[in-house]
């Protein structure tokens, strides 16, 4: 049974910046790229949303859509919430 995925308006707000950096920077194919990949990873999360890396609290998950950028989410009772992307080239929030 696969979970319904919704995103925060955070999660929508820094996958566009990424999206947006990649096309400034690198070419409007590398970001379609990365766009693909992100679709790709949903279905997965959805279906068996344990499967990926739990961080401290126990309750965010982290999912490497590609060596630059994570994502993380969140299972709550049938339903998953994308809580925002990241690149990992920044410095960790502690």
């Amino acid at each position: 049974m696969s979970l319904e995925i919704f995103w925060t308006d955070e999660a929508t707000e820094t996958f566009d910046s990424i999206v947006l950096f990649i096309e400034t920077n690198c070419t409007e194919n590398e970001a379609g790229s990365f766009v693909k990949q992100t679709q790709n990873i949903l279905f997965p999360i959805s279906e068996q949303p344990d499967t990926y890396h739990r961080l401290i609290d126990g309750y965010v998950r982290q999912v490497f859509i590609t060596k630059q950028t994570s994502m993380y989410y969140e299972i709550h009772e049938g339903y998953i919430s994308i809580l925002f992307f990241w690149d990992n080239r920044q410095v960790p929030i502690l």
